[in-house]
């Protein structure tokens, strides 16, 4: 491979009919499969590329087109199997413009290829300094003035001397990015629609020995009664489970849609390769072997998945339970559970194949249904973010469960989550929350944010985290039976003062607001109970009735007398029924199935109570506005903020890792004494949320043994300075007089502190309004005596007060990209991790919502003696910062510590970054690709 190969541009792509393909820079090794691809171009195909008839490339244009340099002249193939079915390039005809233009196999035409190779091409183009392409068009090639205008892009166009000449401004825009998010979840929502709807199943490995994998797979289609034909496929037998077996997927007579595969994990490949030749579109692979066992496995997985997309198949799997749809027109249960639940509104991923099992028995327990079940096993290829994209636009499903133990690809988890809360409610059990560890052989990377981040970032997309899966189908059966709470007012129904008494402790406890219980005593039937509640759900957003009979006998009665209730009054109803968990027969409407206005059933009250206050928190986060887009920002100089980040980035450090000389009388960071910049990590770590402490930490690490950089506090002042952030400068001092001179310079009054930061959190390491130049020495000593006579001091001008110190963080994370954290810098919150976070970039709401997350915000409100401090300053250092954050992903960690908020004013007094050349496309940035 060429030493200046990008190999970063390759990608696995989705076409926009769920199939699959390879993008990749061309290669010189690639001019025998071109000359191939040519040959199958139709006539039309040619004249409209070349405008003029040419039969064959010669061998000149074929070294000139698969030999480029990568800079000036870039060309991307698309991939299928071992053939190239398309090509894009880009000549520069000068410093920013190039010269763009594609082909497409006639046979693959409509299919999205066009349109994907265009998104990647750009990329590249914009990497390489190139800001427009220009393509000459005939003006019947309305094809590719097609893909060139739906791209999104800024585009002209003007017509002379019988050719179409169109340029497209490459900057994105809110148009090309709201573009390629629509193909993206179309093509992937399609991809697996192909999955779950297929017209025929081919089961590999299926055995005649009873309880095999295979066999097992096998029966449960059959006891399905799956729609379409079931192909078992066993090299020796002639019939499995009385239906007819092939030697082979490629011996089988018709068409297969998807395969399962029960084959050994050593034969898997060679199965695919076949599956390929026949035309399958999907796979499922319950076979073990894989990366759960090692590195062995975890090759031999990796090498699955890359045959299958470069053939055009997703799979599920391996090491998977398998897939199940309940729709009638379908009735598709190609798992190994034998027990599926029957036709429901819920929508149900799960990583986990052992408990796969389970899991579909407490919802058939409880009564209810699900529309589709995935169980995704290793999660090598297919995970839940396609089946959100695939669940969003499917009108069967009304609630989405995802039991999750890894995140792939967190940040487009977020904004799918984001969008698609709006319309279906999302809940989640993630589990490993105490280690943030990854099963082994998932296809999926270590978390470096805390649990208690991950929480906040569900939050910010609405997603309803749930901490089991009993708290999962609780909260499942009321979202997907009944309407919305429009509060947090609940209103409590029974015939039990002692279970009504612990429903209201829970209410409390859970942040709703109850009202006083009506007790109709031990012997109410159902006229008492329809007319409590009649009369209580005008005065209530939701309530729980409590049946709990000392005699049974009429529950009947008492059961359609709630649903009618609950039915007129339009409004949430839970109860406590008997005892009964899920969805009673009593409960439903509808016969067969609990249909929407069904009211679910819980053990106990506080079971009723908690799932509630769930969906109260969810309902109310619908009920925020969406959001206006992040806004633009007119004393913003992005540009002068990259060029600053790329110098630093480019030049050695200087006097030190933190980039600036030691004052004089002051010891240097390189004597291995705290300096001004003090020390975030130790050498080699990389910046990351803290497991303890209240700040992101920052390593003070040389360029040449990371790639790491941490700048001056001037430099990083500098670079906030881009942004419109101020930080208050501080001078180190060596001596007394030093300190007194500071302070002439400064201003008084003034601040005498620890340089180093972190040791300027502990407690008694600040002196305050120090007014003259007596304080200022009696101070000096005091610190010295109390840090040390090798403590490094520093002046500061003292901020006005009152006012509250708060901390605002930045990560670059590998997973969710950038997050911007908050909270206040009292050391009770810091010992507490009282903080909130959120991805960025930041809209004013998102600010908002992370100064009002904090346990002790009340204090920035005016509460509990302290005076209101200007919130709305500090909102907009937050979104600027996150403006920040989003432009620079060289900005690895910033930590402003303190930031003073004042009663008119927000004063940034301590500052300090870590800069990082990045390590690739950030999370689910750049054009579509899969993880």
């Amino acid at each position: 491979m060429e030493a200046q190969y990008p190999a970063h541009w390759e990608a696995d792509v989705v076409l926009s009919d769920g199939g699959t393909a390879h993008v990749r820079p061309i290669r010189p090794a690639d001019a025998d499969r071109l000359r191939t691809f040519y040959s199958r171009l139709s006539e039309e195909s040619i004249y409209f590329r070349f405008f003029g008839p040419r039969p064959r490339l010669s061998d000149r244009e074929v070294t000139r087109f698969t030999n480029v340099d990568y800079v000036d002249r870039v060309a991307l193939i698309a991939t299928i199997g071992t053939e190239m079915v398309a090509v894009i390039r880009y000549d520069r005809i000068d410093a920013e413009e190039a010269e763009v233009a594609f082909l497409v196999e006639d046979a693959h035409q409509g299919r999205g290829v066009a349109s994907v190779l265009l998104e990647h091409l750009a990329e590249t183009a914009r990497e390489n300094g190139i800001a427009r392409f220009v393509a000459d068009v005939l003006p019947a090639n309305q094809k590719m003035m097609g893909v060139l205008k739906q791209a999104g892009y800024t585009a002209r166009s003007r017509f002379a001397d019988g050719v179409v000449r169109m340029t497209l401004d490459l900057t994105p825009t809110e148009t090309s990015q709201a573009v390629t998010a629509s193909r993206e979840h179309r093509a992937e929502a399609r991809s697996i629609e192909r999955l779950l709807t297929p017209g025929s199943v081919a089961v590999v490995g299926a055995g005649r020995e009873p309880g095999g994998v295979g066999q097992t797979v096998l029966r449960n289609l059959l006891g399905a009664d799956f729609a379409g034909p079931v192909y078992p496929v066993h090299r020796e037998a002639r019939a499995v489970a009385g239906v007819r077996a092939y030697p082979s997927v490629t011996a089988i007579d018709g068409e297969v849609d998807l395969a399962v595969l029960a084959v050994p994990a050593d034969g898997v490949i060679d199965v695919v390769k076949e599956c390929a030749e026949k035309g399958v579109r999907g796979l499922i692979v319950v076979s073990s072997g894989f990366g759960e066992t090692g590195a062995e496995g975890r090759a031999r997985q990796d090498e699955l998945v890359r045959i299958a997309r470069a053939y055009g198949l997703r799979v599920v799997g391996p090491n998977c339970l398998g897939i199940a749809n309940t729709d009638p027109a379908v009735r598709l249960n190609a798992t190994l559970a034998a027990t599926v639940p029957g036709r429901g509104r819920v929508g149900f991923f799960s990583q986990s194949g052992a408990l796969g099992t389970a899991l579909l028995q407490r919802v058939a327990q409880r009564g209810m249904g699900i529309s589709s079940f995935v169980s995704a096993g290793n999660r090598a290829d297919v995970s839940g973010n396609d089946l959100l994209q695939y669940w969003e636009e499917d009108a069967a499903t009304d609630v989405i469960l995802l039991y999750l133990e890894s995140l792939g690809n967190p940040r487009k988890f977020a904004r799918l989550a984001r969008r698609i809360s709006r319309r279906k409610p999302i809940v989640v059990v993630k589990s490993g929350g105490t280690t943030q560890g990854v099963p082994v052989g998932h296809a999926a990377q270590v978390l470096g944010l805390p649990d208690t981040a991950l929480s906040a970032l569900f939050e910010q997309a609405g997603v309803i985290r749930v901490d089991d899966l009993i708290q999962q189908f609780d909260v499942a059966q009321l979202l997907a039976h009944q309407p919305l709470p429009a509060g947090p007012r609940v209103g409590l129904v029974g015939n039990s003062d002692a279970l009504a008494l612990l429903a209201v402790d829970a209410c409390a406890r859970a942040g709703l607001e109850p009202r006083p219980p009506v007790n109709l005593g031990a012997r109410a039937g159902a006229a008492e109970f329809g007319a409590a509640l009649a009369a209580l759900l005008p005065e209530v957003d939701a309530a729980v009735a409590i049946y709990m009979p000392p005699i049974p006998g009429r529950a009947g009665e008492v059961a359609a007398e709630l649903l009618r209730v609950a039915r007129e009054g339009g409004k949430p109803v839970l109860a406590t029924f008997e005892g009964q968990l899920g969805m009673p027969a009593e409960l439903r409407v509808g016969a067969e199935v609990p249909e929407r206005g069904s009211i679910p059933s819980y053990a106990a009250p506080e079971e009723a109570v908690r799932a509630l206050a769930h969906v109260v928190r969810y309902a109310r986060w619908r009920e925020r506005p969406a959001g206006a887009p992040v806004e633009e920002l007119d004393d913003v100089d992005a540009a002068a903020a990259r060029a600053l980040v790329e110098r630093l980035l480019a030049a050695p450090p200087a006097g030190g890792p933190s980039g600036g000389a030691a004052p004089d009388g002051a010891p240097s960071a390189e004597s291995g004494e705290s300096g001004e910049s003090g020390e975030f990590l130790e050498s080699g770590e990389s910046a990351e949320f803290p497991e303890s402490g209240g700040t992101a930490p920052v390593a003070a690490v040389t360029a040449g043994e990371t790639g790491e950089r941490v700048p001056a506090e001037a430099e990083v002042a500098e670079l906030l300075a881009h942004y419109g952030l101020t930080v208050w400068p501080a001078e180190v001092v060596g001596s007394p007089e030093a300190a007194v001179a500071a302070a002439e310079r400064l201003g008084w009054p003034v601040v005498l502190k620890a340089a180093d930061p972190e040791a300027a959190k502990r407690a008694g390491t600040v002196r305050l309004g120090l007014a003259g130049p007596d304080g200022v020495r009696d101070a000096f000593a005091d610190l010295l005596r109390q840090l040390g006579p090798d403590a490094v001091l520093a002046v500061q001008r003292m901020v006005p007060q009152p006012a509250v110190p708060t901390v605002v963080n930045l990560v670059e994370d590998p997973g969710f990209g950038a997050v911007v954290s908050f909270g206040l810098g009292e050391v009770t919150a810091r010992l507490l991790r009282d903080e909130a976070y959120r991805l960025a970039p930041l809209t004013r709401e998102d600010a908002a919502e992370l100064v009002e997350s904090p346990r002790a915000a009340p204090l920035l409100f005016g509460e509990y003696g302290y005076p209101p401090v200007a919130v709305e300053a500090l909102e907009d250092l937050l979104v600027r910062v996150g403006r920040l954050a989003d432009d620079l992903p060289e900005v690895a960690g910033l930590d402003l510590d303190p930031v003073l908020v004042g009663e008119s004013e927000v004063v940034v007094l301590g500052a300090r970054a870590v800069l990082r050349h990045p390590g690739g496309p950030r999370p689910d940035g750049g054009p579509r690709r899969l993880s």
